[in-house]
């Protein structure tokens, strides 16, 4: 199990790694982040909004299940966003160089740090 703080670390360990944030999307609220060269506050609303969006439609939808994540890829930039299982109304950020990054590995290492964050 880990704290904000060790996610937060773990995250900036990813390769091509250019910033993460813990978000609260209920309200937009930044819980933890790191990185440079990206707003990270401002994403964090940003994506709080995208975050919520998809669960609206997923309901509209009759989709039963979360979202495991989703994938925003830019020109030179991959955006992972990945909601917490363990602590509702959580999302994990992580923005990766697209051109240094293993998105598969990157994945993976959210989905791990998602599951060891201690309950907030």
């Amino acid at each position: 199990m880990s704290n904000l703080n060790e996610v937060k670390v773990g995250l900036m360990e990813v390769e091509g790694a250019l910033g993460c944030a813990i978000v609260d999307y209920t309200t937009g609220m930044l819980l933890a982040s790191e990185g440079a060269g990206v707003d990270l506050e401002l994403a964090a609303a940003g994506n709080s909004e995208v975050v919520k969006a998809k669960m609206k439609t997923m309901k509209s939808l009759g989709i039963d299940g979360g979202i495991e994540d989703i994938l925003i890829t830019l020109d030179t930039q991959l955006h992972i966003i990945r909601p917490s299982t363990s602590n509702e109304g959580l999302f994990i950020y992580l923005v990766l160089d697209k051109a240094k990054a293993n998105l598969a590995l990157a994945r993976r290492k959210t989905a791990d740090l998602e599951k060891s964050m201690l309950r907030v």
